[in-house]
């Protein structure tokens, strides 16, 4: 019987040391411009009560109706999380924030799963950076969202991208919006597809996000929900656009824009990177006013946005931006000269370690030749070489491979010697910047 070969699942996939380099990246810079933003890190389980998503994202949407990944035991359901807002908020009211401390900006960064077809940008298990601002109406909250999102793409070399906006409404301008699409979907309901016509009663708004060609096509010249904004909603938003321009944010207003879930109000945002193609959005995100208090809490404010990376790794690799992206090798190559000092490398390789410098070694009892090749093709900026005569003496024999000068240097010193020439390189043994195995 023939062995069977395992791989992963369609839709998810390894991320293999040599790609780590492009994830740190990411993940460093969104760590980085969260803090410079204010925001604190969260992070929530991956596995939820189905019902959370259900009261949250919306019954009638794509997510919940066809795209969570559920486990039920007995009377219990629980569904991998398809998206951050909603375990963010149970995680905000379960510690009491809602009263002891209302107005929060947390980040989170980690996996999200949906059960969706696989395409470019398009993942069944992905990685999101997400912020969610609470406790506040004001919508410089929604300008500095946005800011931060494309703040976040300007940091990584990414240009060519669009910013869309639009707003939902709120209260009675939505209830206005919603008739309004009733009325222009209902002479043709029977053209429609199958899955719109049922939402037609559900959710008559979740039409205009459907993704059949039928659909698109009656949509056109559909109501625009920013022609029936109030005065206030409509103050609200032209306030975010206003400060957008004044922070040199060039966004464009998008009436197709609605988003794919039914706890966003009022600004409703997306960035796009279209030389990825039709699935061209990086970024989505917006405010979702009542949805704490969907949930339990207090009617509070709230904004926030989720990026993928997947999306955004495939336009940095578009771009030419992911070259030079690899894992930095370990600061020293510990190479042994002969068979006599195997054990004597092992052993600067452990001090060196213990002092906060990354070390490897041959494992493979190659020539001092074969080491030295194998260290510069490696690309380790240090080569400390153990011989026997090093071994008797005391000392070591250290080698900067950018500038191939070689030293002799006192076993007790090696740290400091190996750590000066470092720095000289630009590497810091301290910083977590480089690897160490063995």
């Amino acid at each position: 019987m023939a062995t069977p070969v395992y791989k992963a699942p369609r839709g998810l996939r390894d991320v293999l040391p040599e790609q780590m380099g492009a994830w740190r990246w990411l993940e460093s810079t969104a760590h980085e411009l969260a803090r410079r933003f204010g925001y604190r890190e969260i992070r929530p389980p991956l596995l939820e009560e189905t019902e959370l998503f259900a009261r949250s994202v919306g019954e009638v949407t794509d997510i919940v109706e066809k795209e969570m990944f559920t486990v039920r035991k007995a009377e219990h359901s629980f569904t991998l999380r398809p998206e951050g807002t909603a375990g963010t908020v149970r995680a905000y009211l379960e510690a009491g924030y809602a009263k002891t401390a209302p107005f929060q900006k947390l980040f989170y960064l980690g996996p999200m799963f949906r059960y969706e077809k696989p395409q470019k940008g398009r993942e069944r298990q992905f990685t999101q950076f997400g912020i969610e601002c609470i406790g506040s109406l004001d919508p410089r909250l929604d300008a500095e969202a946005v800011l931060l999102a494309v703040s976040f793409f300007r940091e990584l070399g990414l240009g060519g991208l669009e910013v869309r906006l639009n707003s939902m409404g709120d209260g009675a301008d939505r209830d206005a919006f919603r008739e309004a699409v009733r009325a222009h979907v209902e002479p043709n309901l029977a053209r429609y597809s199958e899955e719109s016509q049922r939402r037609f009663e559900r959710n008559v708004l979740r039409i205009l996000d459907s993704k059949d060609p039928r659909d698109i096509e009656l949509n056109q010249g559909a109501p625009r929900l920013v022609d029936h904004l109030g005065d206030e909603n409509r103050a609200h938003f032209d306030r975010v656009l206003a400060l957008l321009d004044e922070a040199g944010v060039d966004a464009v207003v998008d009436p197709t824009i609605v988003r794919g879930l039914d706890y966003y109000t009022r600004t409703v945002f997306e960035v796009h990177c279209p030389s990825i193609g039709a699935r061209s959005a990086l970024c989505g995100g917006g405010r979702y006013d009542h949805l704490v208090e969907e949930l339990g809490g207090p009617d509070l404010g709230a904004v926030g946005f989720a990026i993928g990376f997947t999306a955004t790794l495939a336009a940095l690799g578009d771009a030419g931006l992911l070259e030079g992206r690899d894992e930095a090798p370990a600061d020293c190559f510990v190479a042994s000269a002969d068979d006599a000092t195997h054990d004597a490398a092992f052993a600067v390789a452990c001090e060196l370690r213990a002092a906060g410098v990354s070390a490897v070694f041959d494992q493979e009892a190659r020539r001092l030749k074969g080491q030295l090749k194998l260290a510069s093709k490696a690309g380790h900026p240090l080569v400390a070489v153990v011989g026997s005569a090093e071994l008797a003496d005391g000392t070591v024999q250290l080698k900067d491979m950018s500038s191939k000068e070689q030293e002799t240097v006192p076993r007790a010193e090696l740290v400091g010697r190996a750590r000066a020439r470092l720095a000289a390189t630009g590497v810091s043994a301290a910083d977590g910047s480089s690897s160490a195995g063995a």
